[in-house]
């Protein structure tokens, strides 16, 4: 969320970050709405100040024996009172309003994010790995013969409907052991701590994170007002709301995997076949909190997390800046993983990693205190490491053999028994 001070001192700034995001200036509605609410208030501060004065005359009306004063003065002091009331309901109504608008503005590029309206302006800044040359026609994941025993549609649509997949066998191993390798990775060489977090949230967690309002109908909501997470970013991110930190406490990274639900619903018709879209899929995140001047550092940190789970797993991949037209509600800048996937003859994302300044830990209160000095909002950012059912597409497409086979990567063997591949039939050996 964006600081109301900081759009009263440059409007005109706020408005040039918004247009490089596409975005019509805002700041006139923001500030009329701003000026009114601080109206109210002042109105309240300065009939209360009246009505404190009056509440004193008229006890000393009272101790003089007064009483035509005192009766006077506190029928002064109850409409005074009203007036009050009735100032600050409406500058509460106001104060709502105004969150409730800048809940809905994206966060601000940084000076050195790309210039761009949409994915035809984001930047390749680094490729790791040379695509595979195949002497067959490489498929598509849910093709290769010894994947399809494995991963199942048909039954996953018989129980949910389209957009979901049971995996089984050794396919299923696979997906659980990539998983493993993943946060034994990050855990025991990156220095994040693991997390096991719940599924179901507050709605407030979601505003933290920047899912909610703006992105509802993206996300799923029990009857009772649980909202299922999209990533497991809402619930590390928000392990910190309402805190005050040590400054020495910080960073803090964090790990977690978790199931993660997304009702895709401004993705109608994009990657229906196979399981590279899901509406319940599995994802491995990393989450830090940081000091303001360590978040740019800390960004280049986990890029590098993420790219070491590719890299280990011998998988090519490029990594590209994300431009303002394309990235994120709640970033401020973006790095994508895409990983190359023969089956489809191109890279896809994988891996979203962002910092996000100040922009969630204001919406969370999430603050930080240095020795001698005042609270000061804490700097968080997110990414992907990885994203488990893509990790899996990939590992099966590049490993494929023409049989119908697939070699699987060195690093997973620890986790897969000493197994190394999957065969024609649909099992490990």
């Amino acid at each position: 969320m964006h600081d109301i001070r900081a759009i009263r001192e440059n409007p005109a700034q706020f408005d040039a970050q918004l247009a490089r995001r596409g975005l019509s200036p805002m700041s006139p509605a923001i500030l009329a709405l701003d000026e009114e609410r601080r109206t109210h208030i002042k109105l309240a501060e300065d009939a209360q100040a009246l009505m404190n004065a009056l509440s004193k005359q008229a006890g000393q009306a009272k101790a003089s024996g007064n009483d035509a004063e005192f009766e006077r003065l506190r029928a002064s002091v109850s409409e005074k009172k009203d007036a009050v009331a009735g100032f600050i309901s409406v500058a509460d109504r106001l104060d709502k309003e105004l969150r409730d608008l800048l809940l809905t503005i994206p966060n601000s590029p940084l000076p050195d994010v790309p210039e761009g309206a949409d994915e035809t302006g984001n930047v390749e800044v680094h490729r790791w790995g040379t695509p595979r040359p195949f002497d067959f026609a490489p498929v598509e994941h849910f093709q290769i013969k010894g994947v399809q025993a494995g991963m199942d549609f048909e039954t996953a649509a018989k129980l949910s409907g389209s957009r979901f997949v049971v995996l089984k066998g050794g396919v299923a191993r696979i997906h659980r052991a990539l998983a493993q390798f993943m946060l034994d990775l990050h855990t025991s060489e990156h220095g994040l701590t693991e997390w096991i977090t719940p599924v179901l949230v507050k709605s407030e967690a979601m505003v933290g994170t920047n899912q909610l309002p703006k992105f509802a109908e993206d996300s799923y909501q029990t009857t009772n007002g649980w909202w299922l997470i999209p990533t497991s970013e809402v619930t590390l991110t928000n392990s910190v709301r309402e805190e005050v930190l040590v400054d020495d406490a910080l960073p803090i990274r964090m790990t977690s995997h978790t199931q993660c639900f997304r009702s895709e619903a401004g993705s109608a018709g994009k990657d229906t076949s196979g399981m590279l879209r899901q509406h319940q899929f599995e994802k491995v995140e990393m989450v830090s909190i940081t000091a303001p001047e360590a978040s740019l550092d800390e960004h280049a940190r986990m890029t590098r997390c993420a790219e070491a789970v590719l890299e280990r797993l011998g998988l090519p991949y490029r990594t590209i800046v994300l431009c303002t037209g394309d990235m994120g509600f709640g970033a401020q800048k973006t790095h994508d993983l895409e990983v190359w996937l023969p089956g489809q003859n191109t890279y896809r994302e994988i891996s979203s990693v962002s910092v996000c300044g100040d922009f969630q830990a204001r919406r969370m209160n999430a603050r930080f205190k240095r020795p001698g000095g005042k609270p000061e909002f804490v700097h968080t950012l997110n990414g992907s490491g990885v994203a488990v059912g893509r990790c899996l597409i990939a590992v099966l497409e590049n490993g494929q053999q023409a049989d119908g086979s697939v070699i699987l990567p060195d690093a997973l063997i620890p986790w897969l028994g000493g197994r190394t591949c999957l065969t024609p039939g649909g099992q490990l050996a």
